[in-house]
């Protein structure tokens, strides 16, 4: 019975994910400095790469980075890339991972072993030891977390990156989020699956927040790309101001923080994005209440209010007067 709940468990938190993060495998590196190590490797999937102990260079899609202890990179797939020792030692940990579509692609995915075993090595090894299943969906871990994928360059124009070294103190939360993956697979315990999935997921939250900071912090950085897309999420405010959308969501929609997106609008506008959509909203509704023949409820819902009362409050204290009062004294 426990282990059918279980299941259902299981597949439900799946399901309810519509794309699934999944971890094809774990690998712990060791490597001496005079260890040869292959000249480059590429895979389909993303890779997550800890540094435990040692330090590294890091050659990504043609850029040269240095890795130190507690170092994360997120390399894209399909992105070629080659290791230089360049400590005595070097003890790293590898994630690779994906995103599919549906359950049956990641049970056959646990049924062929694919998974994120821990393997030691001391080798010459790139990449994950296991086939990669070619159902991975072809989506960015951007696109899964409803994230930018994009950077910019000192034109200011938009570029896809190759790689992301995550910064601030995100980091530590991922190294260990990483260690525990690899680690809950090296012992059979109860409700494996369930929990590695749990830790895959939290993972992505993880990286979406280190993501999310590093993509404002640019924007700060290029002071034009924050108007531009402030001028973006005011645009999709007028279209959509009448449909109940809230500043989160607006704020979502250009990929921003709703604390960052609400300092940049008000910066760029004079206004707060919230008060910014009440205008708006009783723009609509002054127009709406010349027209003796539609009622005032219906009114508050085509102007983009939750409820009539909260249609009241916001309109009495906008206008100085009730709907009613408003109609009464322009028909």
């Amino acid at each position: 019975m426990a282990n059918k709940l279980l299941s259902a468990i299981e597949d439900d938190v799946f399901l309810s994910e519509g794309s699934v993060p999944i971890v094809i495998e774990g690998l712990e590196h060791s490597y001496d400095k005079e260890d040869f190590l292959p000249d480059e490797s590429m895979h389909n999937s993303h890779e997550l790469l800890c540094l435990r102990e040692g330090k590294i260079d890091a050659v990504i899609g043609g850029e040269t980075i240095t890795l130190t202890k507690g170092s994360v990179v997120v390399i894209r797939p399909l992105v070629r890339h080659k290791l230089m020792i360049k400590s005595e030692k070097a003890d790293m940990l590898n994630l690779y991972f994906g995103f599919v579509h549906d359950t049956s692609d990641l049970k056959l995915t646990k049924e062929s072993g694919n998974s994120a075993k821990g393997k030691e090595t001391k080798n010459n090894s790139a990449g994950p030891s296991v086939s990669i299943p070619g159902s991975l969906a072809k989506i960015t871990l951007e696109s899964f977390l409803k994230f930018a994928d994009l950077g910019i360059t000192e034109d200011n124009e938009m570029v896809r990156l190759p790689f992301f070294v995550i910064k601030g103190s995100e980091k530590k939360e991922i190294n260990e989020l990483a260690e525990r993956i690899v680690a809950e697979n090296k012992e059979n315990r109860y409700a494996k699956d369930l929990m590695v999935h749990t830790l895959t997921v939290e993972l992505m939250i993880v990286l979406s927040r280190a993501l999310r900071s590093e993509w404002e912090e640019s924007l700060s950085v290029k002071n034009g790309k924050a108007k531009e897309l402030v001028a973006i999420a005011k645009q999709y405010m007028d279209e959509n101001f009448d449909q109940g959308i809230t500043v989160s969501e607006a704020a979502s929609y250009v990929f921003l923080s709703q604390g960052y997106f609400t300092r940049a609008f008000r910066d760029e506008l004079g206004i707060s994005p919230m008060n910014y959509l009440m205008k708006k909203r009783i723009e609509k509704a002054c127009k709406l209440l010349q027209n003796n023949e539609i009622k005032v409820s219906a009114i508050s819902l085509q102007s983009g209010f939750s409820s009539p009362q909260r249609f009241n409050v916001a309109f009495r204290k906008q206008m100085g007067m009730t709907p009613m009062d408003y109609r009464k004294k322009y028909l």
